[in-house]
């Protein structure tokens, strides 16, 4: 898998550390880290990232409202990363969604299914 640019959207700053050490040692490069939903639609649009890394329970707002507003300005695949899969699955049923805590493999089978899956206009 090629070297993606990764914005994780994380308000736990223990959780965010671990994540970013993970998907730095998996080759991607993690060019944001953001706690909030407003911080987070604001970074996407100035960082552009290949791929988000999302936790719906954030410090002000969700990411479920953020990955909404920013899929507004252009498509980047995304998987969610929470404790909170009900909440995210019943305003998005078609997300890919990894429930805390979770395994490695399950990550990174994650991120092929949805840099794999093709933007449908």
């Amino acid at each position: 898998m090629k070297s993606l640019r990764v914005l994780l959207i994380e308000d736990e700053a223990n959780v965010a550390n671990l994540l970013s050490e993970v998907l730095v040692d998996m080759g991607h490069d993690v060019c944001a880290v953001e706690d909030c939903e407003i911080a987070a639609v604001r970074t996407a649009k100035r960082c552009r990232p290949d791929l988000m890394i999302v936790d719906n329970a954030l410090r002000e707002g969700s990411g479920v409202g953020a990955v909404e507003k920013i899929l507004r300005a252009r498509f980047v695949p995304h998987v969610f990363v929470s404790g909170d899969t009900l909440g995210i699955l019943a305003r998005r049923p078609d997300a890919v969604v990894i429930r805390k805590p979770f395994f490695l493999g399950d990550l990174q089978r994650a991120i092929r299914s949805v840099i794999a899956t093709p933007v449908m206009p």
